[in-house]
């Protein structure tokens, strides 16, 4: 970012006071004066009179309905990383995972902190899924999925789980245990056909295209922080 618009953004002057700053010579990056047309990189220190100038740092918070094929790592060079796929002008992470074979939501942000209040097992926040499965469904399997599944040395918390049709049917999840729904029903003898994610929290997928993304609006946030009793580090 240019020194000026750095300063104007800062809330200091605006760009044109930041110019004038700069002539007089009031304006130092890591230390050096700056000129006109430098450059500020991240983590670059920004003093005017040898007082350090900061911008506030604005948050983003989106949710996309993820498609099959894509990974959810921020690993650039894994073809098909979600970062790539989703190309943020902002440095933006997921918030757990939805692995490659599945689709839904996953919500992604540049907010560290929230990534942990989310993630957090004690906390219990819900997660929601539709599964489509190789075969007719039980009342035996509906049971056994909500009561709790022996699978990666531990039994699964209970969930709450509701037939939709023969094949088909939804659940709610307040863990994440890696390939959880998909290794549950292996190990009742059962194979995932489909698996879609459509709602963590109070957040929704809504009305989004496969490969949609759009930000959280306001109503979502707030609900979202409240539930979390959260709120930004600005």
């Amino acid at each position: 970012m240019r020194i000026n618009k750095y300063l104007s953004e800062s809330g200091i002057t605006s760009r044109r006071g930041a110019d004038k700053y700069i002539d007089a010579g009031r304006v130092k990056i890591n230390g050096e004066l700056a000129e006109l047309g430098s450059q500020v990189e991240e983590g670059d220190i920004v003093t005017v009179d040898g007082r350090p100038v900061t911008l506030e740092k604005s948050y983003v918070y989106l949710k996309l309905n993820k498609p099959r094929g894509i990974t959810s790592t921020t690993e650039r060079h894994i073809k098909g990383n979600i970062v790539d796929f989703v190309g943020h002008q902002e440095r933006i992470f997921h918030i757990g995972r939805l692995d490659k074979d599945s689709e839904g939501l996953i919500l992604l942000t540049n907010d560290g902190d929230i990534v942990n209040e989310i993630l957090r097992v004690e906390n219990k926040h819900e997660k929601e899924y539709v599964v489509s499965v190789d075969k007719k469904i039980t009342d035996e399997f509906i049971e056994r999925m909500a009561a709790g599944v022996d699978i990666l040395g531990t039994t699964t918390l209970p969930a709450k789980v509701r037939k939709i049709n023969d094949r088909t049917f939804n659940i709610i999840l307040m863990q994440g245990l890696n390939r959880q729904i998909r290794r549950m029903c292996e190990a009742l003898g059962y194979e995932v056909r489909q698996l879609r994610r459509v709602r963590v929290m109070n957040i929704l997928v809504d009305d989004l295209k496969l490969g949609q993304w759009k930000d959280l609006s306001q109503q979502e946030k707030d609900e979202l922080f409240r539930q979390l009793d959260y709120q930004p580090k600005r």
